[in-house]
């Protein structure tokens, strides 16, 4: 088959293969020849579309075509335009369909003292500062022989802020990092500061609340002779305090699983985030929780979310989110609907209703639990969203910040980087997966060729339940690991 009509009422096509100029269109039986070539996850219109008519994807509007297009001719860029502006006026219209229960499986994971569970048991350096970032990356170095028995790996996650912030963005980072610290897969924390930055330490420990002292350390480099012998020796009490731990059975209802997309291509939507979207369904109905951000690729998919809201409460909260993001970007005198990027276009993507309908897939058909904001952490089980730009890095810190054990990240591309949570990498086509098998975790191309989304997603249940369990992924092997903090105002 070389290509997809995904609803009934789509007046386009997806190529889940290049097509031809000539070359039959297998979406609607053959009838209908294509009059150019259309690459690989492009589309292909099954009908007139007139001048001003909507272009009709996954069964919604992903814009106008600019002109009129005879039907077998290639829609993209060139003949399509968004139908977004500003802010909507949403209302509530509840079709909400809960997953039928599953028994939940186990997975080999770690219990905390504070009996959340945890999948990695590792020792974090966060740096309240971006002055110290060399200090805390020459402590990794210099104190691997610490990374013994349960203790899995020493890491620290450096970033440019913490000093020379104020207002809303101070408050964010110190949030953030706070969030960080809090996090389970960290058995013991060491909070570095350099001792003249914004960021006090009397207000990272309001922030941070009550801690457990044998978890959290800290230590201010400029009230010690030596930051290097005093940060060894607070690392070896943090060692033998993270060594007490070990693997023991913890069900998946416990799991918090972040979901994201970038490098995004034409087949996102079809293959990899709706495998992701099933694998959510699944583990919510296992009593497990799930994350759902980058809002800005919510614009123009609404329509799969805001009715599936558990109450009204929730859906205002993500009536303000949604409205709020778009008046983010307007009071940055940006338009809303200035994305897909290069990479998105030249794998087919066309508007950003066309990657949003692709994007919120992930989502899956849970109802909506609960909508949290940036560095907040997940308290409802089921499925969240959470408050969050589409930038790769920054929404990946943010669900890690919510607590996601991991994170699922679908590509149509390829990206190499991962979060300060194990981060999977699934490929939405099989060249990508083959060609990036140092990058790729997991391949959902194989759905162009036959497989189902129930048994790639089943497929998928079970890596993560490995991952959880101890199973590195390929951006674990190679030490990729970092956060980056959302910023929105000046720096002194």
């Amino acid at each position: 088959m070389n290509s997809i009509r995904i609803t009934e009422s789509d007046n386009v096509a997806v190529a889940l293969h290049p097509i031809a100029a000539g070359e039959a269109v297998d979406a609607v039986g053959g009838a209908l020849k294509a009059s150019e070539d259309i690459p690989q996850g492009h589309k292909v219109a099954l009908t007139p579309i007139e001048e001003g008519e909507a272009v009709i994807k996954y069964g919604f509007p992903i814009g106008h075509a600019t002109e009129s297009i005879t039907a077998g001719r290639w829609v993209h860029t060139h003949n399509v335009k968004t139908n977004l502006s500003g802010e909507v006026e949403y209302s509530y219209h509840p079709c909400i369909t809960w997953p039928e229960k599953a028994e939940p499986e186990n997975f080999m994971g770690f219990r905390r003292d504070d009996g959340r569970a945890a999948i990695r048991n590792e020792i974090w350096i966060i740096p309240t500062v971006g002055c110290v970032n060399d200090i805390a990356k020459k402590m990794v170095a210099d104190n691997q022989d610490l990374v013994k028995g349960s203790v899995e790996g020493l890491y620290t996650f450096t970033h440019p802020f913490g000093c020379s912030q104020t207002g809303a963005d101070h408050a964010q980072t110190r949030k953030l990092l706070a969030a960080l610290v809090r996090h389970p897969n960290a058995g013991a924390v060491l909070v570095l500061s350099l001792g003249c930055e914004n960021l006090t330490h009397e207000q990272f420990l309001k922030e941070l609340g009550p801690y457990d002292e044998q978890r959290v350390k800290f230590l201010t480099c400029q009230e010690v002779e030596d930051e290097f012998s005093a940060g060894r020796k607070l690392l070896e009490e943090l060692a033998a305090y993270a060594g007490k731990f070990s693997r023991e059975p913890v069900p998946v209802s416990e799991l918090v699983v972040g979901m994201k997309c970038g490098g995004s291509d034409g087949l996102s939507g079809i293959t990899a985030n709706p495998t992701v979207g099933r694998f959510s369904d699944m583990l919510t109905a296992r009593g497990g929780s799930t994350v759902l951000t980058e809002v800005p690729e919510m614009f123009g998919a609404e329509g799969f979310l805001m009715d599936r809201c558990v109450n009204e409460e929730v859906f205002h909260k993500a009536e303000k989110m949604l409205n709020g993001f778009k008046d983010y970007f307007i009071r940055h005198g940006e338009v809303v609907y200035d994305n897909p990027s290069p990479g998105n276009k030249q794998g087919g993507i066309t508007t950003l209703e066309d990657k949003s309908c692709g994007c919120v897939q992930k989502g899956g058909t849970a109802p909506i639990a609960d909508v949290i904001g940036y560095g907040d952490p997940v308290v409802t089980k089921g499925l969240n969203m959470l408050y969050g730009p589409g930038n790769d890095l920054v929404s990946a810190t943010a669900m890690t910040a919510s607590g996601a054990h991991l994170i699922l990240f679908t590509t149509g591309r390829g990206t190499p980087f991962g979060a300060p949570a194990p981060t999977l990498k699934i490929a939405t086509n099989s060249q990508l997966a083959q060609k990036k098998s140092g990058w790729i975790d997991f391949n959902a191309g194989s759905i162009v060729d036959g497989e189902t989304i129930q048994e790639a997603a089943q497929r998928l249940l079970e890596l993560v339940i490995e991952t959880a369990g101890g199973k590195k992924t390929k951006a674990e092997e190679r030490g990729f690991r970092e956060i980056s903090i959302f910023k929105d105002g000046v720096v002194l």
